[in-house]
């Protein structure tokens, strides 16, 4: 700096003026070093906008010249527009860089100003446990980048309670989270909006496990769907309904029944207050179809059914929506049976008789054969009568005097010894059935005629 002037050795602030102004050699003057800020690199200082240029911003602070901030060193985004980060006349605090750069000039730093100022804030919320808020900037691998004035990292896990699919719909917003990890040396901030979420939750779910009783039913959406389950949002906390509890018919997979997002009446089963854990149920909100076969069948009826499932020891068939019962191997058919699948295929319908309805195990017995066995009657008769006018007469007929071979005093060719029972089963006891040659002796020792002519061989 420049050594003062002999005169203004001998300048005297002049009383009054707070030493804005001198007396030297009986003239006042201005004292313009009183005006200037005094400051060392490194120190914030405050100023005004005076200009915004494409690269740059100037900023008066007080000093003898203004201070210029590079682009660079406007904001922690990158590749910033200086129109967008600051206003003319806006007043703005800035990191001393450098008094005189090689050209002469103030450089000034507002994103690092503010990364010191942001970097205090953040450590005492960090020990105290209070949130921070900022604003997202950027969708990076894994995460998020939010501005504090310090950048920091909100991983994708932690952004939301649940798991987020489409982290660009918070590009811009302005997220409130709690620091889990500081690291001065690195810059290193690790961001948790989870932690918040849980804890404002915390004192609602306490609130709907106060108001929750079993029983009750209530309405939630359904928020998400794995291989046991189903979880319900009940505006706040989460409960279950487990895979046996969603239907009253069989459940391969929860997807069958609901979709995320369905809006669904259930009922309250069960509340673990310690565990913070509800058990519901949608099937529950539904009819029972057991009411209706109790109320409405009763052993002996016969229904049409589906068969759902072939096992090795019967097979499954659903009578009701929601209702099946079991036939045994054992039922399934007249002749005996190796493997259900020889007589049954799943999807097949047919008709079943109940044979036991037991309430208490919500158990059904069915039979096939049995509905078989009542149909054989009335589909063999026909059968019957048309084997009988194939077949050769009845021998009780061939007894009969009546019958044109007898009329013609042809023998008989079926062996006597057979026929001798034939005269106590005769319907018409008049006729003379004891004058048959059936009774001769000698008769019953003949060979049949080889010849066929019907003739006995004389003896």
């Amino acid at each position: 700096m420049t050594a003062p002037a002999p005169a203004e050795l001998n300048a005297t602030p002049v009383e009054g003026s707070g030493g804005l102004l001198l007396e030297i050699g009986g003239q006042i003057v201005p004292n313009y070093a009183a005006t200037m800020v005094s400051f060392e690199e490194g120190d914030v200082v405050s100023g005004k906008v005076v200009r915004i240029d494409k690269d740059e911003v100037l900023v008066d602070i007080g000093y003898k010249a203004e201070g210029v901030i590079p682009s660079n060193e406007l904001s922690i985004r990158k590749s910033v527009d200086p129109a967008d980060e600051v206003d003319l006349g806006e007043q703005v605090d800035a990191l001393v860089l450098t008094k005189e750069d090689s050209e002469g000039r103030l450089i000034l730093s507002k994103k690092r100003a503010r990364f010191e100022k942001a970097w205090r804030s953040i450590e005492v919320a960090a020990d105290s446990g209070e949130p921070v808020k900022g604003r997202v900037i950027e969708v990076v691998k894994g995460g998020l980048i939010l501005d504090l004035g310090v950048r920091g990292f909100l991983p994708a896990s932690l952004v939301d309670i649940r798991r987020v699919h489409n982290l660009d719909e918070f590009m811009g917003q302005e997220l409130e989270c709690k620091v889990i990890e500081l690291n001065r040396s690195r810059n290193n901030v690790v961001l948790s909006r989870r932690a918040v979420l849980e804890e404002e939750r915390k004192e609602v779910r306490e609130q709907i496990l106060g108001r929750l009783e079993p029983g009750q039913v209530v309405e939630g959406k359904i928020s998400n769907i794995v291989d046991f389950g189903a979880f319900v949002d009940l505006d706040g906390i989460d409960g279950l309904i487990h895979i046996s509890e969603l239907s009253w018919s069989h459940v391969n997979h929860p997807s069958e029944v609901v979709a995320i997002g369905d809006t669904v009446r259930i009922k309250v089963l069960d509340i673990d207050r310690d565990r913070q854990r509800i058990s519901l149920g949608l099937k529950q909100t539904q009819e029972d179809p057991w009411q209706r076969v109790i109320s409405t069948h009763r052993p002996g009826d016969v229904l049409e059914g589906t068969v759902t499932k072939v096992v090795a020891f019967g097979a499954f068939v659903e009578i009701l929506p929601g209702v099946e019962g079991l036939v045994h191997i054992s039922e399934l058919a007249d002749h005996h049976v190796e493997n259900p699948s020889e007589v049954v295929e799943p999807g097949a319908k047919l008709n079943v008789k109940i044979l036991e309805i037991d309430e208490d195990r919500r158990r059904l017995s069915l039979s096939i054969k049995r509905v078989e066995g009542q149909n054989m009657p009335m589909q063999g008769l026909g059968e019957q009568i048309a084997a009988a006018q194939q077949q050769p007469a009845d021998p009780v007929a061939e007894d009969d005097p009546s019958s044109s071979q007898a009329s013609d005093g042809e023998s008989l060719s079926t062996p006597p010894a057979a026929e001798a029972p034939a005269a106590e089963l005769s319907v018409d006891e008049s006729e003379p059935v004891a004058e048959e040659p059936v009774a001769e002796p000698a008769d019953e020792a003949a060979p049949a005629d080889d010849t066929g002519n019907g003739e006995p061989d004389q003896v």
